[in-house]
């Protein structure tokens, strides 16, 4: 790590990133923004922005089970309920009956009930409150190594199943005819989203980790005029929304994601001004 800092301390300004822990927080959007991004352009097509919703809220049942289990690390318990969670999701949507954000709704009001039971029993909820805003400045070296690896394996995961995903999206009938296994291809990307929203969300935080999955992805659909743009526009989009929303943070005193999320949500303005002036030309 010492020589990426060494390297950062070269090309940086020392008055926004001279302390190690603006470092670290900058890493950790180099490397949660773009991943974010990614999944954000398949659940924008997919129409499942409420589905991330909804796992984040499921994170406090989740961090309240692993309390309740007597767990000091709640990564794992987090990971593994959050998997679960969307598997479980995922197959009542395919069930049929009442239509897939009714489903939706009702698990993510169903987990964030759960959560606020089991934590605020004795009046502790104080203690898990950081987890609705997160706090991207408290990460450490061992953190960044867990998101490289998060990093690793979404990009592996997203480019195997990305032309699957995108072809079951637009066409599941003609997916299945090609012999796409659009059942397993769903189930691995609900997977990706869980994990990628379980391990940030100390982070980014419950109430802002859907607009970071989902803001970029839209700005983007306003503009792009093919899928690889939209995919890159995101990507560019989700890293200048983390970039900026840090420096404004450090500049201004203020929450680092809601700064994020608000500078998302301007490009997302920015990007719906332009298409509609676009179309107006034609």
């Amino acid at each position: 790590m010492s020589a990426i800092y060494n390297l950062m301390d070269a090309m940086l300004p020392q008055s926004v990133f001279g302390l190690a822990f603006m470092k670290n927080a900058l890493l950790a959007l180099l490397l949660l923004t773009p991943l974010l991004a990614l999944i954000g352009t398949m659940a924008v097509n997919r129409r499942m922005a409420f589905f991330s919703d909804a796992l984040g809220h499921s994170a406090l049942a989740g961090v309240g089970l692993g309390v309740l289990l007597g767990l000091q690390d709640l990564t794992l318990v987090l990971l593994i309920f959050g998997l679960l969670f969307a598997l479980f999701i995922s197959y009542i949507n395919r069930r049929g009956g009442a239509s897939a954000d009714t489903n939706i709704s009702v698990f993510s009001s169903t987990g964030i009930a759960l959560g606020l039971a089991l934590l605020s029993g004795g009046g502790n909820f104080g203690r898990y409150s950081s987890l609705l805003v997160g706090d991207v400045l408290a990460i450490t070296t061992k953190d960044l190594l867990s998101l490289a690896l998060l990093f690793l394996f979404g990009i592996a995961i997203w480019l195997l199943v990305y032309n699957k995903l995108l072809l079951s999206a637009l066409n599941p009938s003609l997916a299945q005819s090609r012999g796409i296994r659009t059942v397993l291809v769903e189930n691995l990307f609900v997977c990706l989203v869980a994990a990628a929203v379980m391990l940030s969300i100390r982070w980014v935080g419950i109430l802002l980790i859907n607009a970071l999955l989902i803001l970029p992805a839209a700005a983007a659909r306003n503009v792009a005029r093919s899928v690889p743009q939209h995919t890159l526009l995101s990507v560019v989009f989700s890293l200048f929304s983390g970039v900026a929303g840090l420096v404004l943070a450090f500049q201004l005193g203020t929450s680092v994601g809601a700064a994020v999320v608000l500078c998302a949500a301007a490009l997302y303005f920015i990007s719906y001004l332009a298409r509609f002036f676009l179309k107006r030309n034609q």
